[in-house]
């Protein structure tokens, strides 16, 4: 069996935190590559290595002296080796990264450090190899991942490597320039590596166990998610739920290697398991429930729409033209409802309203702001009766009003929008009918 394991931030915070990985690794002969991030906070006051970096290499771009804060970061990572006992000096490397700030090599240079000098620690502290990912994780001319030649390079190289710790986050492009994944890229990383070792499970390790079924900010212990799918994690992801990066699936989904979510902190729990496709039925009905606040309704009113031919194509070409991105549409027979993401319309707000009245010629438009859409999924949704007359009822009974439901054909998931101070509320009164209830 090969395991690729990828560690968090939170997870390699500190020389104990390190130890701790350094056991769970060593705990598994299986676990042969290793994908760290930077180090983390150690505490709640703490600040990450990455936003030091950040805050380094913007003092070099407005030409302050920026050794203080490069100093600082020097000694987090000496504090770790000093804690692992280490005969280890990364004098040179900083040396190099302080040139590079001074060259003004690029944010994504500067940031990409963090896990780069966290790998060299822990391609010691292992006794594995150390892979650089500027030399196997390929990104293109335009900036775009380049998924197959990675998966080329990546694989020949580590055909010939027993064991090696790849750091996480960046890659780069045909010129050698480092370019990185968005923040909390490593969870990419270790999908691709193990895509590229055709491994068996892909171990993520963060400091939960797994998925919970709801936001514990607003659940008190909420149930933890033992089996989920990759459709259902999509949809919860992009819904909020932020466990794991919401790219980080799909290297893995086309090998059909499954991820497992673990607790570094608690290595003995089960975590998540995510999967294509499972025979193992949920506890509940549902699987999870993931929000967001800050939307608004645009509501275009016109007798007869239904008839006019491309009607909603010229609702959405005025959305596309204002670069505004619409996150679901419900209609009626003279009604169209286009939900878009507040913060985005407002700047445009009367711009947007004038294009759609010459494209459309309504009867009426009304606006509705401070609205939240709740995402309630699960694939024990597909074959229950009731699901969405049982959301109904659970908001009912809370006393609040849905603004929208919307549920899509797979049946994997309902949609409902509420006003955003009913947004927590609402959240409890899902998870009581859903997961309460049903235990």
């Amino acid at each position: 069996m090969v395991k690729v394991v990828k560690f968090g931030g939170s997870s390699l915070a500190s020389a104990d935190q390190f130890k701790k990985v350094g056991k769970i690794i060593k705990a598994e002969d299986s676990r042969r590559y290793v994908v760290p991030s930077a180090p983390g906070k150690r505490d709640s006051k703490d600040t990450k290595v990455t936003d030091m970096l950040y805050k380094c290499y913007g003092e070099a771009k407005e030409g302050k002296n920026f050794d203080k804060t490069l100093k600082a970061i020097k000694e987090r990572y000496n504090e770790i080796i000093k804690g692992l006992g280490l005969k280890l000096s990364l004098e040179e490397q900083f040396k190099e990264i302080k040139k590079n700030f001074e060259d003004l090599a690029g944010e994504d240079y500067a940031a990409s450090r963090g896990e780069f000098l966290n790998a060299i620690i822990m391609s010691n502290y292992l006794g594995y190899e150390f892979i650089d990912a500027a030399s196997v994780i390929c990104f293109d001319k335009e900036g775009n991942f380049d998924g197959e030649k990675t998966n080329d390079v990546l694989s020949k190289k580590l055909a010939k490597v027993e064991r090696a710790v790849i750091p996480g986050f960046y890659g780069a492009y045909p010129n050698g320039k480092i370019k990185t994944f968005s923040r909390g890229g490593s969870d990419v990383t270790g999908s691709i590596v193990a895509r590229a070792v055709s491994a068996d499970v892909y171990e993520n390790w963060t400091d939960v166990s797994g998925f919970l079924v709801a936001d514990p900010r607003i659940i008190k212990n909420p149930e933890a998610i033992n089996v989920i799918t990759y459709r259902e994690l999509r949809e919860l992801s992009y819904m909020g739920a932020s466990v794991l990066h919401e790219s980080a699936t799909f290297p893995v989904r086309k090998a059909g290697i499954p991820i497992n979510i673990k607790n570094t902190n608690a290595p003995e729990d089960k975590g998540t398991l995510i999967v294509e496709t499972t025979c193992n039925k949920p506890d509940s009905t549902i699987t999870g429930i993931a929000g967001k606040k800050g939307f608004v309704s645009i509501s275009i009113d016109k007798d007869m729409m239904n008839s006019e031919i491309g009607f909603g194509r010229k609702v959405l070409q005025v959305f596309e033209d204002n670069g505004i991105s619409f996150e679901h549409m419900p209609s009626g027979i003279d009604t169209m409802t286009v939900f878009v993401h507040q913060d985005e319309f407002v700047e445009k707000e009367q711009k947007v309203l004038a294009e759609l009245r010459r494209a459309t010629e309504p009867d009426s438009i009304e606006l509705e702001s401070d609205l939240a859409l709740i995402a309630v999924v699960g694939r024990g949704m597909k074959n229950a009766v009731g699901v969405s007359a049982k959301v109904i009822k659970a908001l009912a009974d809370a006393r609040i009003n849905i603004k929208m439901i919307d549920q899509g054909s797979s049946e994997l998931n309902i949609i409902i929008g509420v006003r955003n101070r009913y947004f927590e509320d609402a959240i409890r009164a899902i998870y009581n009918a859903f997961i309460s209830e049903e235990k």
